[in-house]
């Protein structure tokens, strides 16, 4: 086989690091390299972002106190203080000064917190810091909303938790109104040696074995018919959301697998296709071994989606198989699928994204502690996208692109991903 895609990158990155330069330059792991890609192929280049939301009482936020804290924050942390450039067409993070926004947002009249928001996101700059705060109140509203949102190709799920409990413990810092005193370590070694650890497991990850596992998975994949696709415009989306009991016991193993196959289910039923699908999941995190640095060191498996019920132990078998092959790059998985012969370009039909809340902390200000709240209307990468919560219960969320998708094939959509889920994991009943 002829080099990996990663070993021509590093041979690229290094070549530009070794030419110097008044900034250091530090090499992009796969994940920020699709996001990378992707943001290029979009108009305004809007990046992915990650909000978190959370709702305090009106009042408890101390914006030049938040300021403070982001950016003490910022100045631990390389991916927060460093910006993506292109040096000789070769992507890079270029280190900087540490930058945050921290904004109020206002609030139209006849509009709520949530919609003065999800606007701002959505005009989230190109060019802006990676790290943005932002907190609007409706006039009537007891309640504030914080969003902390980040630029995906900055964090991954790992990042979350070490953001909240950074934030916490920053902002008890910024308390007193002193200056914030510098962090004895801003994290360099810690982050170049994660993600040098991260490149030479991607690929070590591309090797035959890999390759030909790939190719035996996704070799059917295709594109759906481009005379079908409507080009998406922003904040034309829906979402439908239910509350489960949690998983406990042994079932809890199966939790993963049996969303995989809901999701399908519900992506046959939304997309009216019998075709098998292309479903997304981020999965990863730091190599065996490496510093527990914040940065994006997920990367996107590929799931193909079947029509009809699947056979839960099966389900987990290839589950287990794809996950035995999870740091293969995706660029790397779709050059597999096509060498196998499949008809598909990478773009994926749904989305699945799973969190276990007990693995992050809260965001606790001045003592508050956030409730975690979600918003719905924000742009989605794919015809449909589920987000999962676990934590004291299954919290169950499918968004959907009103553009390509009517609301009430969306709703039977749902109720096929809840039966199916029910099916796999019990017939336990929802929760209010």
């Amino acid at each position: 086989m002829p080099a990996s895609i990663t070993a021509a990158y590093l041979a690229r990155y290094r070549s530009v690091a070794a030419s110097g330069g008044p900034a250091e330059l530090l090499p992009l792991t796969g994940a920020q390299r699709r996001f990378l890609l992707s943001r290029r192929m979009r108009p305004q280049g809007r990046p992915d972002t990650v909000p978190l939301f959370f709702a305090f009482p009106r009042g408890t936020v101390d914006p030049a106190r938040l300021h403070r804290a982001a950016l003490d924050l910022a100045a631990r942390h390389p991916a927060l203080r460093a910006g993506f450039a292109a040096v000789r067409g070769t992507p890079v993070l270029r280190l900087g000064a540490p930058s945050v926004e921290v904004a109020d947002i206002a609030v139209e009249p006849g509009r709520t917190a949530e919609d003065a928001l999800r606007q701002a996101l959505l005009d989230w700059p190109a060019d802006g810091p990676v790290l943005r705060l932002l907190r609007a109140a409706g006039p009537a509203a007891d309640e504030e909303l914080l969003a902390v949102a980040l630029d995906h190709a900055a964090c991954d799920e790992q990042s979350l938790g070490i953001v909240t409990a950074g934030l916490t413990e920053a902002y008890a810092r910024a308390g007193s109104g002193a200056t914030a005193a510098a962090p004895e370590d801003d994290g360099l070694a810690a982050y170049r040696e994660a993600v040098g650890l991260q490149l030479a497991a991607e690929e070590a990850a591309a090797g035959p074995a890999a390759h030909a596992h790939w190719a035996a998975r996704l070799g059917t994949l295709g594109d759906a018919d481009p005379s079908n696709i409507v080009p998406p415009t922003e904040n034309a989306t829906g979402m439908a959301a239910e509350r489960l009991p949690a998983v406990t016991g042994a079932a809890r193993g199966a939790v993963f697998p049996a969303l995989l196959d809901a999701v399908a289910a519900a992506g046959h039923r939304l997309l009216g296709t019998d075709r098998t699908l292309a479903l997304g999941y981020p999965w990863g995190g730091r190599p065996p071994g490496a510093p527990q640095a914040l940065g994006c060191f997920l990367n996107t498996l590929v799931h193909p989606g079947a029509p009809g019920p699947a056979d839960l132990d099966a389900l987990c078998g290839d589950w287990w198989d794809d996950l035995e092959h999870a740091g293969t790059p995706f660029d790397e998985v779709v050059h597999a699928a096509r060498s196998a012969g499949a008809r598909w370009s990478g773009a994926l039909d749904g989305l699945l994204t799973f969190e276990d809340l007990q693995r992050r902390p809260p965001l606790v200000l001045d003592g508050a502690a956030g409730r975690e709240t979600h918003l719905a209307g924000r742009p989605i990468g794919a015809p449909l996208a589920v987000a999962a919560s676990h934590g004291d219960d299954l919290l169950v969320r499918l968004a959907w692109d009103r553009d390509r998708c009517r609301d009430e094939d969306a709703e039977a959509a749902f109720d096929a991903l809840l039966a199916t889920l029910r099916h796999h994991l019990g017939p336990t009943p929802a929760t209010t």
